[in-house]
Protein backbone atom coordinates (compact mmCIF):
# COMPACT_ATOMS: atom_id res chain seq x y z
CA UNK A 1 0.00 0.00 0.00
CA UNK A 2 1.46 3.66 -0.78
CA UNK A 3 1.08 6.05 1.74
CA UNK A 4 0.63 9.31 1.22
CA UNK A 5 3.70 11.62 0.86
CA UNK A 6 2.64 13.97 4.13
CA UNK A 7 2.35 10.61 6.33
CA UNK A 8 5.82 9.96 4.92
CA UNK A 9 7.34 13.00 5.66
CA UNK A 10 5.47 13.36 9.63
CA UNK A 11 7.44 10.04 9.76
CA UNK A 12 10.52 11.04 8.76
CA UNK A 13 10.13 14.32 11.01
CA UNK A 14 8.83 12.59 14.29
CA UNK A 15 12.01 10.34 13.66
CA UNK A 16 14.41 13.43 13.33
CA UNK A 17 13.00 14.71 16.54
CA UNK A 18 13.04 11.68 18.55
CA UNK A 19 16.92 11.50 17.25
CA UNK A 20 17.87 15.35 18.35
CA UNK A 21 15.85 15.26 21.91
CA UNK A 22 18.46 12.02 22.42
CA UNK A 23 21.19 14.12 21.49
CA UNK A 24 20.10 17.12 23.35
CA UNK A 25 18.03 15.75 26.27
CA UNK A 26 19.98 12.68 27.15
CA UNK A 27 23.27 13.04 25.96
CA UNK A 28 24.45 16.27 26.27
CA UNK A 29 23.82 16.50 30.09
CA UNK A 30 26.20 13.72 30.44
CA UNK A 31 29.24 16.02 29.35
CA UNK A 32 29.26 14.74 25.77
CA UNK A 33 31.17 17.84 23.95
CA UNK A 34 32.92 16.65 21.84
CA UNK A 35 31.85 18.42 18.58
CA UNK A 36 32.80 15.56 15.61
CA UNK A 37 30.66 12.69 18.11
CA UNK A 38 27.98 15.11 18.27
CA UNK A 39 27.13 15.48 14.99
CA UNK A 40 28.05 11.54 14.49
CA UNK A 41 25.56 11.50 16.82
CA UNK A 42 22.88 13.82 14.89
CA UNK A 43 23.71 12.25 11.03
CA UNK A 44 24.49 8.63 12.27
CA UNK A 45 20.99 6.95 11.69
CA UNK A 46 20.82 4.75 15.32
CA UNK A 47 17.43 3.40 14.43
CA UNK A 48 19.49 0.97 11.20
CA UNK A 49 21.49 -0.21 13.86
CA UNK A 50 18.25 -1.69 16.22
CA UNK A 51 16.63 -4.92 15.58
CA UNK A 52 13.37 -4.55 13.92
CA UNK A 53 11.49 -5.81 17.05
CA UNK A 54 12.57 -2.91 19.23
CA UNK A 55 12.77 0.21 16.44
CA UNK A 56 10.48 2.20 18.80
CA UNK A 57 13.23 1.31 21.29
CA UNK A 58 16.24 3.28 18.76
CA UNK A 59 16.05 6.67 20.97
CA UNK A 60 15.10 5.35 24.62
CA UNK A 61 17.95 5.72 27.32
CA UNK A 62 17.86 1.79 27.71
CA UNK A 63 19.88 -1.07 26.60
CA UNK A 64 18.24 -3.20 23.22
CA UNK A 65 18.73 -6.60 23.19
CA UNK A 66 20.10 -8.01 19.74
CA UNK A 67 18.24 -11.24 19.76
CA UNK A 68 14.91 -12.03 20.49
CA UNK A 69 16.45 -14.42 23.29
CA UNK A 70 15.43 -14.18 26.89
CA UNK A 71 18.79 -14.67 28.18
CA UNK A 72 20.21 -12.03 24.83
CA UNK A 73 21.28 -9.41 27.80
CA UNK A 74 22.86 -11.55 30.43
CA UNK A 75 25.17 -12.75 27.68
CA UNK A 76 25.96 -9.42 26.79
CA UNK A 77 24.24 -9.36 23.31
CA UNK A 78 22.83 -5.82 23.55
CA UNK A 79 23.33 -2.17 22.62
CA UNK A 80 24.27 0.27 25.42
CA UNK A 81 22.15 2.83 26.11
CA UNK A 82 22.93 6.16 23.64
CA UNK A 83 24.43 8.07 26.57
CA UNK A 84 26.34 5.27 27.69
CA UNK A 85 28.09 4.67 24.18
CA UNK A 86 28.52 8.29 23.73
CA UNK A 87 30.44 9.19 27.04
CA UNK A 88 32.36 6.38 26.44
CA UNK A 89 33.73 7.79 22.84
CA UNK A 90 33.75 11.18 24.20
CA UNK A 91 35.49 10.74 26.84
CA UNK A 92 38.40 9.13 24.48
CA UNK A 93 39.24 12.89 22.93
CA UNK A 94 39.61 10.35 19.65
CA UNK A 95 41.56 12.74 16.82
CA UNK A 96 41.01 11.87 13.20
CA UNK A 97 44.31 10.99 12.93
CA UNK A 98 43.93 7.67 14.86
CA UNK A 99 43.28 4.30 15.38
CA UNK A 100 40.94 2.78 17.37
CA UNK A 101 40.13 -1.09 18.45
CA UNK A 102 36.88 -1.74 20.22
CA UNK A 103 36.04 -5.00 21.83
CA UNK A 104 32.39 -5.73 20.91
CA UNK A 105 30.62 -4.86 18.07
CA UNK A 106 27.30 -5.87 18.79
CA UNK A 107 24.84 -4.17 16.17
CA UNK A 108 27.64 -1.82 14.79
CA UNK A 109 26.42 1.28 16.35
CA UNK A 110 29.36 2.13 18.15
CA UNK A 111 31.95 1.61 15.60
CA UNK A 112 29.56 4.01 13.68
CA UNK A 113 30.07 6.64 15.87
CA UNK A 114 34.08 6.23 16.15
CA UNK A 115 34.32 5.56 12.62
CA UNK A 116 33.27 9.59 12.21
CA UNK A 117 35.53 10.62 14.85
CA UNK A 118 38.53 8.80 13.99
CA UNK A 119 40.79 7.67 10.97
CA UNK A 120 40.41 3.71 11.17
CA UNK A 121 38.17 1.48 13.68
CA UNK A 122 38.75 -2.05 14.25
CA UNK A 123 36.14 -3.64 16.31
CA UNK A 124 35.83 -7.10 17.48
CA UNK A 125 32.86 -9.71 17.83
CA UNK A 126 32.96 -13.26 19.41
CA UNK A 127 29.33 -14.04 18.33
CA UNK A 128 29.64 -14.93 14.34
CA UNK A 129 25.87 -14.06 13.33
CA UNK A 130 26.07 -10.57 15.28
CA UNK A 131 29.62 -9.59 13.13
CA UNK A 132 27.92 -10.59 10.12
CA UNK A 133 24.82 -7.97 10.73
CA UNK A 134 26.90 -5.36 12.09
CA UNK A 135 29.05 -5.35 9.08
CA UNK A 136 25.72 -4.88 7.00
CA UNK A 137 25.17 -2.19 9.07
CA UNK A 138 28.35 -0.24 8.87
CA UNK A 139 28.30 -0.98 5.00
CA UNK A 140 25.37 0.63 4.46
CA UNK A 141 25.37 3.33 7.31
CA UNK A 142 28.53 4.04 4.68
CA UNK A 143 30.83 3.82 7.53
CA UNK A 144 33.96 2.37 5.24
CA UNK A 145 36.73 2.96 7.88
CA UNK A 146 35.32 -0.03 9.79
CA UNK A 147 36.84 -3.81 9.84
CA UNK A 148 34.59 -5.92 11.96
CA UNK A 149 36.39 -9.81 12.89
CA UNK A 150 34.96 -12.22 14.44
CA UNK A 151 37.45 -12.73 17.57
CA UNK A 152 36.89 -13.11 21.45
CA UNK A 153 38.50 -9.67 22.69
CA UNK A 154 39.57 -11.37 25.79
CA UNK A 155 41.82 -13.96 24.65
CA UNK A 156 42.65 -14.14 20.71
CA UNK A 157 45.77 -12.39 19.79
CA UNK A 158 45.42 -9.07 17.62
CA UNK A 159 47.57 -8.74 14.97
CA UNK A 160 46.15 -4.73 13.53
CA UNK A 161 47.38 -3.11 16.60
CA UNK A 162 48.89 -1.16 18.14
CA UNK A 163 46.06 1.57 18.77
CA UNK A 164 45.95 5.16 19.94
CA UNK A 165 42.93 4.29 21.84
CA UNK A 166 40.70 0.96 23.28
CA UNK A 167 37.06 0.69 24.08
CA UNK A 168 35.14 -2.01 25.51
CA UNK A 169 31.32 -1.79 24.72
CA UNK A 170 30.50 -3.98 27.73
CA UNK A 171 31.32 -4.41 31.32
CA UNK A 172 34.26 -6.66 32.67
CA UNK A 173 35.74 -7.47 36.13
CA UNK A 174 38.83 -5.77 35.82
CA UNK A 175 40.94 -3.67 33.51
CA UNK A 176 42.03 -6.79 30.54
CA UNK A 177 46.22 -5.84 31.42
CA UNK A 178 47.20 -7.99 28.03
CA UNK A 179 45.26 -5.32 26.39
CA UNK A 180 47.31 -2.16 27.87
CA UNK A 181 50.11 -3.77 25.63
CA UNK A 182 48.37 -3.20 22.17
CA UNK A 183 47.97 0.73 22.69
CA UNK A 184 50.58 3.41 21.65
CA UNK A 185 52.31 5.59 23.29
CA UNK A 186 50.03 8.18 24.37
CA UNK A 187 46.97 5.46 23.88
CA UNK A 188 43.62 5.23 26.13
CA UNK A 189 41.86 2.58 27.17
CA UNK A 190 38.44 3.01 28.27
CA UNK A 191 36.18 0.44 30.03
CA UNK A 192 33.14 -0.31 32.34
CA UNK A 193 34.73 -2.03 35.38
CA UNK A 194 33.58 -3.72 38.48
CA UNK A 195 30.46 -5.98 39.64
CA UNK A 196 26.67 -5.17 39.95
CA UNK A 197 25.21 -3.63 41.90
CA UNK A 198 27.33 -0.82 40.75
CA UNK A 199 30.39 -0.67 38.29
CA UNK A 200 32.88 2.44 37.50
CA UNK A 201 34.57 3.46 34.04
CA UNK A 202 38.01 3.25 33.88
CA UNK A 203 40.24 5.26 31.85
CA UNK A 204 43.76 4.11 31.30
CA UNK A 205 45.86 6.29 29.77
CA UNK A 206 49.64 5.08 28.85
CA UNK A 207 53.19 7.41 28.66
CA UNK A 208 55.83 5.41 27.99
CA UNK A 209 55.75 2.78 30.12
CA UNK A 210 53.78 4.27 32.54
CA UNK A 211 50.06 3.93 32.63
CA UNK A 212 47.61 6.75 34.78
CA UNK A 213 44.02 5.17 35.85
CA UNK A 214 41.30 7.22 36.71
CA UNK A 215 37.66 6.33 37.82
CA UNK A 216 35.55 9.39 36.20
CA UNK A 217 31.79 8.32 36.32
CA UNK A 218 29.96 4.95 37.42
CA UNK A 219 27.24 3.13 36.02
CA UNK A 220 26.14 -0.41 34.82
CA UNK A 221 26.04 -2.93 32.02
CA UNK A 222 26.04 -6.25 30.70
CA UNK A 223 29.47 -8.30 30.72
CA UNK A 224 31.40 -9.01 27.70
CA UNK A 225 31.06 -12.62 26.21
CA UNK A 226 34.44 -13.96 26.97
CA UNK A 227 35.04 -11.95 30.04
CA UNK A 228 35.42 -14.18 33.67
CA UNK A 229 33.38 -12.91 36.44
CA UNK A 230 29.86 -13.36 35.16
CA UNK A 231 27.38 -10.38 36.62
CA UNK A 232 23.88 -10.39 35.72
CA UNK A 233 22.41 -8.13 34.61
CA UNK A 234 18.50 -7.54 35.81
CA UNK A 235 16.31 -5.06 33.96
Amino acid sequence: MNLPLNSLVDHSDATEHARYNMVEQQIRPWNVQHPALLEALHTLRREDFVPPAHYQKAFMDTEIPLRDDPLAMERGQCMLSPKIDARLANDLQLQPHERVLEIGTGSGYMAGLLSRVCQEVVTLEIDAELAEAARENLASAGCHNVTVCVADGSKDALADGPFDAIVLSGSVPEVPKALLSHLKDGGRLIAIVGDLPMMRVTLVQKSGTQYTTTTPWDTVAPRLQGFVGASKFVF
